[in-house]
């Protein structure tokens, strides 16, 4: 049975990539009677086309994305909460293929799905898009960014996360202002205070215009690395993983690859840069799958790496961050 869906989308302002995410809604495989859409920019807009389905716009003043999302569920008539980025858009079974899945399982509370790269995305978005895919560069969580197996997940970005309102509702929703890192902060309430289940599915898939490398997208790298490195304290259920700290153990080995020739050139720092060159293999290997984006991504996973490593420590280092601050 459909059930009615809001469309939550936060924005600092109207931009081209909402208008083109519209359009792609229009092409849901849903009924568009049963789909809201919720538009959260800071001052009050108006949207000219039509579409067949309802155009809400609330302006909230300049607040981070987290406190959006909450205006706009909390002003929403759906019972499921649909959360997209402004630069995504859906494709054609993306709600269908959720609902299945939440009239598969009761206790499944929130669904994610991968947030794919645009074919007509730019050249240099296109690499920053391939580096988060990639092995090296994505590591465990290259299925948040390309279609693999469906599997249980208990962090998932909020650029493509579809909750049940009523779950939304009993942990008060998002009620933070950590950006990025709200989707960990509302994930942990669903797994751990509701005891209910998170579940990736690639149909349930989106398309995200990447950031262009190399200054967008090691921003974003920055803020990603320092978000999750204060998380291990904050939020050590789902940040205190061995993964998240590979990137900041790399810098540091790469630092002492520096430092030693200063004070040792014998065999066994020759036998120290062996696992430097074993990763340098797997980074042509990896990058090479690209073809033409192969230089551009095989640097850019190393680089990616460094400044992950270096805001990761960073943020463990840190006593607090925005949302302590306010405190």
């Amino acid at each position: 049975m459909l059930k009615k869906v809001s469309i939550i989308i936060p924005v600092k302002k109207i931009n081209d990539y909402i208008k083109e995410s519209l359009s792609f809604i229009e092409k849901l495989n849903y009924d568009k009677k049963l789909i809201e859409v919720i538009i959260l920019p800071d001052e009050k807009e108006e949207i000219l086309e039509k579409f067949s389905f309802t155009v809400k716009i609330i302006a909230t003043g300049s607040v981070y994305p987290g406190i959006k999302r909450d205006i706009g569920y909390k002003n929403s008539a759906g019972e499921i909460i649909a959360f997209i980025d402004d630069d995504v858009y859906p494709s054609e079974n993306w709600l269908f293929a959720a609902l299945k899945l939440f009239e598969k399982d009761e206790n499944i509370g929130a669904i994610g799905g991968p947030a794919a790269t645009p074919p007509s995305d730019s050249y240099m978005r296109k690499v920053s898009g391939f580096i988060y895919s990639s092995f090296l560069g994505g590591g465990n969580y290259s299925y948040r960014y390309i279609q693999q197996k469906e599997r249980q997940v208990d962090d998932y970005p909020s650029c493509n996360l579809i909750i049940k309102k009523e779950v939304l509702n009993k942990i008060n929703g998002f009620n933070t202002e950590f950006w990025p890192g709200e989707d960990t902060v509302i994930c942990l309430k669903i797994i751990k205070d509701l005891k209910m289940k998170i579940v990736y599915h690639p149909d349930v898939l989106v398309y995200h215009h990447r950031r262009k490398f190399p200054i967008g997208h090691l921003k974003q790298v920055m803020s990603y690395g320092l978000h999750r490195g204060y998380f291990v304290k904050r939020f050590p259920e789902t940040s205190m993983r061995v993964s998240y700290f590979f990137p900041s153990l790399f810098v540091l080995y790469i630092i002492s690859l520096i430092v030693i020739p200063f004070f040792y050139r014998g065999i066994f720092y020759f036998i120290w840069l062996i696992p430097f060159f074993i990763y340098l293999v797997f980074l042509i290997i990896d990058g090479i799958r690209f073809f033409w984006y192969f230089p551009f991504v095989s640097a850019g996973i190393f680089i990616t790496h460094i400044f992950y490593g270096i805001y990761f420590i960073k943020g463990l280092l840190s006593k607090k961050l925005k949302e302590e601050l306010n405190k």
